[in-house]
């Protein structure tokens, strides 16, 4: 089944649907990815504080080397991680993330987050007092680095994750090479709806995560709604004869927002896959949005009074 795909600012096509890696414990991942390509993924979302690119890397090294897909298939997402802010380290981070997924570049760059964290150490570097150290590079400083790595060939389209409106304005001040992508958590109880219309207004494309409500996210508290459990969803998931996650991944194809759910088991990877053979109708589109309830699931706690802490100081 080919993928339909989205075109960036810079003129290359992303596919609409790919697989994510969070939460894909290593051991599990390098499988979940060959059966993924196996059954006609081609894009492939990845991140270095994941832990796991070694694992993909072995995964893409194995499909590249059978002939399942050609380096020209296949759509790789990474992004730079908190801790290399520094516009000097954007290209050492890089270069660290190809090795380890055994590339010479990448199809998108994204800074993972825009509040920098203490560099030099671990990827999450804490205080007596369990808090995390912030660093105080400016996320404007770090579009430079990611512009020389993009501008090198290391990477053929760089964007951001996680930034608000403001954020965004303040990245296309500065820009030489405009972001192509904005990647944020997306789904009905957080629909995004007037970020999506900003980021399109400034023809930057939009990647949704966790788009069935990251049940499985670490810190979820067993009071939280679940979004797959929603007897609304069931309901619309009966009417169309699909999954409640199907409905879910269909909304986000719908809306032109490019969806990469997350799965280590071949029955759901494929599962996942199956919805490109019906169509929501536009007032059920409609519903669906109506879930809406500010419902974030990735607060991005550790960071919380940081400068430049995406969720705390902006509508959207």
């Amino acid at each position: 089944m080919s993928v339909p795909k989205l075109k960036l600012n810079n003129g290359l096509k992303i596919p609409v649907f790919g697989l994510g890696t969070w939460k894909s414990k290593p051991g599990e991942v390098e499988q979940a990815v060959k059966d993924a390509i196996d059954l006609g993924y081609r894009h492939i979302d990845c991140a270095y504080v994941y832990g796991n690119e070694k694992e993909v890397g072995n995964a893409l090294k194995a499909k590249l080397d059978e002939g399942v897909v050609k380096r020209d298939d296949l759509w790789i997402t990474s992004k730079l991680w908190n801790t290399y802010h520094s516009p000097a380290l954007v290209e050492k981070a890089i270069r660290q993330t190809l090795a380890d997924l055994q590339l010479t570049y990448l199809d998108l760059y994204l800074i993972h987050w825009p509040l920098g964290y203490q560099e030099g150490g671990e990827n999450f570097p804490f205080d007596a007092n369990n808090k995390i150290i912030f660093s105080d590079v400016d996320y404007v400083n770090t579009w430079k680095g990611m512009e020389e790595v993009c501008k090198k060939g290391l990477t053929k389209s760089i964007g951001v994750s996680n930034f608000n409106k403001k954020q965004i304005e303040r990245v296309l001040a500065v820009a030489t090479i405009k972001p192509a992508m904005n990647q944020v958590e997306c789904h009905p109880y957080l629909n995004q709806r007037k970020l999506i219309d900003f980021c399109r207004s400034k023809d930057i494309s939009v990647t949704g995560y966790s788009p069935l409500g990251s049940p499985d996210r670490p810190w979820a508290k067993p009071e939280d709604p679940q979004l797959l459990e929603d007897p609304k969803l069931k309901e619309l998931a009966q009417k169309y004869g699909k999954t409640p996650a199907q409905i879910l991944l269909r909304y986000q194809v719908e809306r032109g927002v490019i969806t990469i759910p997350k799965s280590v088991t071949k029955s759901r990877i494929q599962q996942n896959f199956e919805i490109f053979d019906f169509h929501l109708a536009p007032e059920d589109i409609k519903y669906l949005d109506t879930f809406d309830c500010n419902g974030r699931m990735c607060p991005m706690t550790a960071g919380l009074g940081h400068p430049h802490h995406p969720f705390e100081h902006d509508e959207f």
